[in-house]
């Protein structure tokens, strides 16, 4: 499958950083990462916690016009790396149709955190790619 721009341009950016860069640009990601929009705020969230994360993190996925968007709630001053990864995460996925999510590589987080020690996250990382990409297929089949 071929990867959507948007996703490519994410990861050919990370893999062309040195370690120090990386770990300046996943501060900055951090600070990107918005906050829940109001609308999700009152929702059971039983259905969108990232169980294999260490850290409580629930993803909300909402589709309009076709066009797939998610949100995170999480406390980004205590899971600072947690929120630079959904903050690059949604960069490349959010406003695209569902199958622009559906194209990630199921091995994103390692291509993009790769070279900063974040082993012990990885299982956690990929477990939220996971979590957007059955998000993405069920949207894809809620429009078929």
């Amino acid at each position: 499958m071929t990867l959507p721009p948007s996703v490519e341009r994410v990861i050919r950016h990370f893999r062309a950083m040195a370690r120090e860069e990386k770990m300046q640009a996943l501060l900055s990601y951090a600070k990107k990462l918005e906050p829940l929009p109001e609308r999700f705020r009152d929702l059971d969230r039983t259905a969108f916690t990232v169980p294999e994360c260490q850290t409580r993190v629930d993803v909300f996925p909402e589709m309009r016009d076709g066009k797939l968007s998610f949100y995170a709630d999480l406390d980004p001053r205590k899971s600072p790396t947690i929120a630079a990864f959904l903050s690059i995460l949604f960069s490349a996925v959010n406003g695209q149709p569902p199958e622009t999510t559906l194209a990630i590589p199921d091995d994103f987080a390692r291509q993009v955190m790769d070279g900063i020690g974040l082993a012990a996250r990885e299982a956690g990382l990929t477990a939220m790619v996971h979590r957007l990409k059955r998000y993405a297929a069920d949207a894809v089949a809620a429009h078929s």
